[in-house]
């Protein structure tokens, strides 16, 4: 057994990890790193953009939005259901931790919003190897500077070394147990620990038991690979108490990588109805991935169809898109269908008629001729009397050929499971503090409610930069004898 020493041991170098372990250093604590994987950065690495109000570039930009109205809408929007002193203490902090951002080196791009009716709080990161459209994320230059200045300040990280217990003598933290590539076990003896390990995405067990959804048959995640829970079953075992665990549902045509136009597409407010040919959603919603998520996983088999026809298809390869993602129009679509198509996409449909629009994709036949009769003369008056949905957006549903893309609830990964205050102290179930143990990123994230805050846009990755910040603060202040 190797075994070592330091005051603050945090287990993962993700986002939430590397804010922790650097915030800890700068606060004169010695800090040990555990990571499983070959590199730092976990979900950071695929991550556009960070929530902070009141930024030095909102105010250059002269954008209104305070912190005490985010901290209303958040709230509001969450019903209050969740630690209202925690939601605070992020928001307060958002924007200095955006310029503590900045004085190590991140860039970011000006202030942007994902759809119309969020407020300007993402702070997009700079795209570094690519531009606008070309896929390329601007996350990693993050956790290399954030890897690279703990590395400065003395942080030793142990990669291809997953943690496996947290250790405890009194009811306190007293170290972590970890296993190294050779399976060697290594011992770092600590007076706190900070549990950041991205939570439970990747874990179809735990998916299952703690949210309902059949992963890979009725939910579709896509960035949380090898989040498996196990920050969250060590602290579980260490006695912290359990908050909050559920999915950031968003919607997806599920594999469509390569297809980007066409999932695009997928994304447009064309007609949509559940499996029994019903419209239940104004389409103009399909902007709101978490709303839409939401709508779709209460229908029967958790499934939509997106559907439009030649005119609307053709429309769009030569006309702005109704909410452009990256792209202006899809030009290329006819050929992104044709190969789809010739390879067996399962969630991919093209007909030459209803009838067998129906036949192929399950929707009730019956259900999907009435509903685009009502959904044509609607188009036709210029008024959804169903739902409202704007006459700009009522485009017929006519001309063969047919495109439908089955919708699936997907999610970016899970939300919630150790239970915290307001400075990310680990509690019981008793709301009693377990000394020396921390939490910080979506391990923690229960201040959603039951939907992302999809309204301020980038507050996941927000919370686990603030989050992870202040539990490095506390608890290299609690190692070092500061309680």
């Amino acid at each position: 057994m190797k075994q070592l020493e330091t005051d603050v041991v945090v287990i993962a170098g993700g986002t939430a990890g590397l804010a922790a372990a650097l915030t800890a250093a700068e606060n004169g604590a010695r800090v040990i790193v555990f990571e499983k994987a070959s590199t730092t950065g976990g979900t950071s690495n695929m991550s556009l953009g960070i929530f902070a109000v009141e930024s030095r570039l909102q105010r250059q930009r002269l954008m209104p939005v305070t912190k005490e109205e985010a901290f209303r809408v958040f709230m509001d929007y969450t019903h209050w259901r969740v630690d209202a002193r925690l939601v605070k203490t992020f928001i307060d902090m958002s924007a200095g931790t955006l310029d503590w951002l900045e004085s190590l080196g991140v860039e970011f791009a000006e202030p942007d919003a994902y759809f119309a009716g969020s407020y300007f709080t993402q702070h997009t990161l700079k795209v570094h190897g690519g531009g606008p459209g070309s896929g390329t994320p601007g996350g990693p230059s993050l956790p290399k500077v954030l890897t690279d200045r703990a590395k400065a300040l003395g942080v030793q990280f142990f990669l291809r070394t997953p943690a496996r217990k947290i250790l405890k003598s009194g009811g306190r933290v007293a170290g972590v147990q970890a296993e190294d590539d050779a399976g060697e076990t290594v011992q770092a003896k600590a007076k706190a620990a900070i549990v950041a390990t991205g939570g439970f995405g990747d874990n179809p067990e735990m998916i299952k038991k703690y949210t309902g959804f059949d992963y890979g048959r009725d939910l579709f995640p896509v960035a949380a690979r090898n989040m498996v829970g196990d920050g969250i079953r060590m602290a579980w075992e260490a006695g912290a108490g359990q908050e909050g665990m559920n999915m950031q549902l968003i919607y997806l045509v599920p594999e469509t990588e390569t297809y980007r136009e066409v999932g695009i597409a997928f994304h447009q407010p064309h007609l949509v109805v559940n499996i029994l040919g019903e419209r239940f959603i104004n389409e103009e919603i399909l902007g709101n991935t978490t709303f839409t998520g939401n709508a779709i996983a209460r229908q029967k088999n958790r499934c939509a169809f997106n559907i439009f026809d030649e005119d609307t298809k053709e429309y769009f390869e030569k006309n702005t898109l109704d909410f452009p993602k990256g792209i202006m129009s899809t030009p290329h679509i006819d050929a992104e269908f044709k190969q789809a198509i010739a390879q067996g996409h399962k969630f991919i449909f093209v007909a030459d008629s209803l009838e067998e629009l129906a036949a192929k994709t399950g929707i009730s036949p019956e259900g999907l001729r009435r509903t685009v009769e009502e959904y044509n003369r609607a188009g036709e008056t210029g008024r959804d009397t169903l739902l409202d949905k704007k006459a700009r957006y009522l485009r017929p549903v006519r001309r063969p050929r047919f495109y439908a893309g089955k919708l699936y609830p997907t999610a970016y990964g899970s939300l919630g499971g150790i239970k915290i205050n307001y400075k990310t102290e680990v509690l019981t179930n008793d709301h009693e503090v377990i000394p020396g143990l921390y939490a910080a990123g979506v391990d923690a994230n229960a201040i959603y409610g039951d939907s992302y805050v999809i309204v301020l846009p980038g507050n996941t990755m927000g919370f686990a930069i603030n989050s992870g910040r202040m539990a490095g603060a506390h608890a290299a202040r609690y190692a070092q004898g500061g309680g």
